[in-house]
């Protein structure tokens, strides 16, 4: 943890650039949804609401989704900028930009083309694990190697190549998936993803790594931005696109850091919230009938168990807080 710290002390000056790429990324997405906004509004491209969930959630029927396209196009223009000078960003841009690309195509289905069932799931996975598997092959064949930091043990060791390739495919699409799920109330991906994306800025400099650093600075401002427009009560919802393209951007930079198992503690509410769905369904299954929660993802659980929104979303926050924390100590 010591070493750590003081690598980070000794990339300070190159701070002010993560500073710039956060706040302009900030700018260029609150200005951004200044614009988009409305025209999602008046498009009226807006969000359904099951009527078997929270009804404290009917409110929100109507409400701008597919908002995550001000962050899919924030990140990656200012990425492409700072790619002139720090070319190691892009693989990780075009990942967020491809998974951000099929939650379009989804969200686009559903809102705008009026097709309840949208991209079907079957698709929806295929291109996922296209995405994944380009990304993959990019890094083995520019010459990436397939050793994995291994965390608490704080050694690396290095996987068969066939090994490797499959478990970055899972990581990746489940990763994906996870925040997916966990994009259910106001605020919520965003702000994990905006925490967990401000780890891997400092993870990045106490590594040494400065192009790993500036995109996550860059999708952590861009995150922050859309938060001001997404906090509860919510002007826009980010929908698959925003969800998939973050949950790319994310897990792209632990594996470009050989550090994927990181994930497991750093997302650990997303890994929660993908958790709770397998054991409900599983549940639901073997019992022919009978549910393990009162509705999953595990945050529908707690607002019908009568918490209420504003409080969950911060406490999940502060959870991952502190799972960052914890994963910065042990690595």
């Amino acid at each position: 943890m010591k070493e750590l710290i003081e690598n980070v002390h000794a990339q300070v000056p190159w701070l002010n650039i993560q500073i710039l790429a956060l706040l302009g990324s900030f700018i260029c997405t609150f200005i951004l949804g200044l614009i988009v906004i409305p025209i999602l509004r008046k498009r009226k491209v807006g969000q359904v609401v099951r009527d078997d969930g929270p009804q404290s959630h009917l409110k929100k029927t109507g409400t701008p989704t597919m908002g995550g396209i001000i962050i899919l196009i924030t990140t990656l223009a200012l990425s492409i900028v700072a790619s002139l000078k720090f070319p190691n960003i892009l693989p990780a841009a075009l990942v967020t930009f491809g998974y951000g690309l099929i939650g379009f195509i989804d969200d686009f289905k559903k809102l705008v083309l009026k097709n309840p069932k949208g991209l079907s799931p079957k698709l929806k996975m295929l291109g996922l694990i296209i995405v994944s598997g380009a990304f993959i092959g990019y890094l083995l064949y520019s010459g990436f190697d397939t050793k994995m930091y291994i965390p608490i043990l704080k050694t690396t060791v290095e996987l068969p190549i066939w090994f490797y390739v499959l478990f970055m495919l899972f990581v990746m699409v489940g990763t994906t998936n996870s925040l997916n799920l966990t994009d259910g109330l106001d605020g919520l991906a965003g702000g994990v993803t905006a925490i967990i994306m401000m780890f891997f800025v400092f993870v990045s400099m106490a590594w040494g790594n400065k192009d790993y650093s500036i995109f996550s600075a860059i999708v952590a401002g861009s995150t922050i931005g859309f938060l001001f427009f997404n906090v509860y009560p919510a002007r826009v919802f980010m929908g698959d696109t925003g969800s998939l393209a973050l949950g790319g951007a994310f897990c792209s930079m632990a594996i470009m850091l050989k550090m994927p198992l990181i994930l497991v503690v750093v997302a650990g509410i997303c890994v929660i919230e993908a958790i709770s769905v397998i054991l409900q369904v599983s549940y639901f299954k073997i019992t022919k009938g009978k549910r393990l929660f009162k509705m999953a993802p595990i945050h529908h659980h707690l607002e019908l168990c009568g918490m209420k929104e504003t409080l969950i979303v911060p406490m999940f926050w502060a959870i991952t807080a502190v799972l960052c924390f914890i994963g910065f100590k042990i690595i």
